[in-house]
């Protein structure tokens, strides 16, 4: 099966024309004020962690008004090139990348709304189903949002979580706030790529909808125009990009301009009862959803568990993964922010360093890769003709055990690790990470 390419959307060149226009106002003079009102959200556990972030995103600049910002990370989804006219303000449609700090999309938006002198908007449209996930990824990611809902509130950014699929919520709300430009985020993933598609037919002609890629390090239309074959193969691409993309990130800002209209306060058990999904399967407590406290994972990795990664990430039995995968996977803590604070140790920790950097980024992002480049990427046919042909070859083939999905669920299996692992599981007392 031959590589498939796509054609990217434009990039550069019409990003640029959304922001010109109006006296820019970069709103660095709030920098400081924004910084002692964060302290409210620190847990006192990550102080150290959270207060090292900051110092390094305001020595970035004051705002990202200030800030070299590489525009090879957007694209423009809508054939609209230029902000609307007597637009009222900026949104940020937030989706897969749920935090306000350290997300580039989050960051073009109030880049947009400073330049332009405009309010700038969030939104988030809770659908009331999502493929098979259940109360506890709803749970999860639904008390993530209430921290990123507090910390637009400190910024003065309206933050409005919309209940309802997209298409039926955001044209709507873009027309009522007179909104001149849409910015949101990025999956590779049929069902959020229809969302964007969704609402690029609903929005107004004249308000452009711009697409930032603001979960992988390298914009994965940047890393590569097509399929690619392996890990080999993108590795090279990827490293080569780093030291244009791997840069730190200046801090998302008080903004200077408000908006008419605030948002109203989320329900949030509304929000939880709104959601048609199997609440059987209930939430966990080790793992304390939001930014704050992937932070605080993060510091730990750092502290404790970095050191063994090289040599003891696939020991079931040996402490030694980043167990960031929560957070990396609603957006809640930017991979490029845990790779900026593992790399500050890649001298003492040189093969645990580079082994992170291989699973957290060359591996995570040809993941992206192959769902964004291959439009059968959870089916069989969006195999290589050699694993199908391998696949045929062997269907007939003696299997040594058989078992039912009850002896699997149950644990009732020859496997010692793998009974281990469901009886754990159905416990809720620990968890089988990715070597991430």
């Amino acid at each position: 099966m031959s590589p498939k390419k796509r054609k990217p959307g434009p990039v550069t060149s019409t990003s640029d024309s959304l922001e010109g226009g109006r006296k820019p106002d970069h709103g660095g003079t709030e920098a400081v004020s924004a910084k002692k009102k964060f302290k409210s959200l620190e847990d006192p556990r990550t102080q150290s962690l959270a207060e090292t972030v900051k110092e390094g995103r305001l020595s970035a600049g004051a705002s990202v008004a200030e800030f070299p910002y590489n525009k090879k990370r957007v694209r423009l989804i809508s054939p609209a090139p230029d902000l609307k006219e007597e637009a009222r303000g900026i949104l940020y449609w937030m989706s897969r990348d749920q935090r306000v700090q350290d997300n580039w999309a989050f960051l073009y938006a109030q880049r947009l709304a400073l330049k332009q002198r405009l309010p700038l908007h969030v939104c988030f449209c809770l659908v009331p189903k999502f493929l098979d996930a259940t109360i506890r990824h709803f749970g999860f990611m639904l008390r993530g949002l209430e921290e990123v809902a507090e910390e637009c509130q400190l910024l003065d950014i309206p933050f409005h979580l919309l209940v309802g699929f997209a298409k039926d919520t955001l044209p709507r709300f873009v027309t009522q706030h007179g909104i001149g430009g849409v910015v949101t985020d990025f999956s590779p993933l049929r069902v959020p790529m229809q969302w964007v598609r969704d609402i690029q037919e609903r929005l107004p002609s004249d308000v452009p909808l711009a697409q930032v890629d603001a979960h992988n390090i390298v914009p994965c239309w940047v890393a590569s125009d097509k399929q690619e074959y392996g890990a080999r193969t993108i590795r090279r691409k990827i490293h080569d990009r780093l030291a244009e993309f791997l840069t730190e990130f200046p801090p998302v800002v008080k903004h200077p301009f408000p908006a008419e209209l605030q948002a109203e306060p989320v329900n949030w058990e509304a929000c939880y009862s709104s959601l048609q999904v199997d609440r059987s399967v209930k939430e966990v407590d080790w793992a304390t959803p939001g930014s704050s406290s992937g932070l605080k994972v993060l510091e730990e990795f750092v502290k404790d568990r970095l050191k063994f990664f090289g040599s003891d990430r696939n020991d079931p039995n040996r402490p030694a993964l980043s167990n960031l995968s929560p957070w990396f996977h609603f957006g809640q803590v930017a991979v490029q922010r845990a790779i900026l604070e593992v790399r500050k140790h890649r001298t003492r920790y040189k093969e645990s360093v580079e082994g992170f950097v291989e699973e957290a980024v060359v591996r995570r992002e040809l993941a992206d890769n192959f769902c964004f480049f291959n439009p059968n990427y959870d089916k069989v046919e969006g195999a290589y003709d050699w694993a199908k042909t391998t696949l045929k070859l062997h269907a007939k083939d003696k299997r040594p055990y058989l078992y039912t999905l009850e002896q699997l669920e149950e644990g009732k299996t020859h496997d010692l690790l793998w009974n281990a692992a469901q009886v754990s599981r159905s416990q809720e007392e620990t968890w089988l990470g990715d070597p991430g």
